[in-house]
């Protein structure tokens, strides 16, 4: 996981990351989001949502850790659910990671 990590934080500092329930929503519905991370300590009903939401729209979706993880990852405090809005990078982190429940 220490290589998506690295790829997530490049993707974060070339503005390729959307971070927030709410935000990351928005980029699944607008088409926009490549990848979406949610991490392992995700309440159920955040998990049923997003879960839900990437099925819907064909997004992939992965495990990523601890919300502590993906914060930190990023350069943030603590976050649950983070969306990768660009091609190369989600392509990149999907060669490393399972992907989990979403579609595509």
């Amino acid at each position: 996981m220490d290589k998506v990590y690295q790829l997530l934080g490049l993707a974060m500092r070339a503005g390729k990351v959307v971070s927030g329930e709410e935000q990351v929503l928005n980029v699944v519905r607008s088409g926009k989001a490549h990848l979406v991370l949610l991490s392992d300590d995700a309440s159920p009903n955040t998990h049923k949502k997003i879960t839900d939401k990437c099925s819907t729209y064909q997004v992939p979706l992965s495990q990523a850790g601890s919300r502590q993880a993906l914060g930190k990852a990023v350069g943030k405090s603590e976050r649950v659910v983070i969306a990768v809005t660009d091609p190369g990078f989600s392509r990149a982190m999907r060669n490393r990671i399972p992907a989990t429940d979403g579609g595509g």
